[in-house]
């Protein structure tokens, strides 16, 4: 008897392993996130200090917000095709679960006390905003 109650509870285990990702797809997988893109052009003088802003006061706090995914701050190297935003230094890229949980965090405190501090480093406060849809 042993053996059999090991067999039959070996096979309940597959039954129950094989099942999960079918009830996850009845439960509705969560849709891809957003992203927002954001050409930064920023005063050549300030690099330093906008990347030292980012990595210390900015970076700490998005990367705690609800429904936070990603972020990503890039240096444009190169127009390999076509051309970027004159003037653009720097891509931001950021990702959030949900287009409303970005704007949770926007609206939130700690946005208001850490954005100014990459913002300031702008010439004129200048940066564009794309907001992205995943397609796939």
């Amino acid at each position: 008897m042993p053996l059999r109650n090991a067999m039959n509870r070996r096979n309940y285990l597959k039954a129950m392993a094989a099942a999960l990702p079918a009830a996850q797809l009845a439960k509705g997988a969560a849709a891809p996130p957003i992203q927002l893109h954001c050409d930064l052009f920023l005063d050549p003088k300030r690099e330093k200090e906008m990347i030292g802003n980012y990595n210390k006061v900015y970076l700490p706090v998005i990367k705690k917000q609800q429904g936070f995914v990603s972020v990503s701050l890039l240096k444009l190297r190169a127009e390999n095709q076509g051309k970027a935003p004159k003037g653009a230094s720097h891509r931001l890229i950021i990702s959030f679960q949900t287009e409303e949980l970005r704007l949770k965090w926007v609206n939130s405190d700690d946005h208001k006390r850490v954005w100014p501090s990459v913002e300031n480093t702008l010439l004129g406060d200048k940066f564009t905003a794309l907001l992205y849809d995943p397609v796939a």
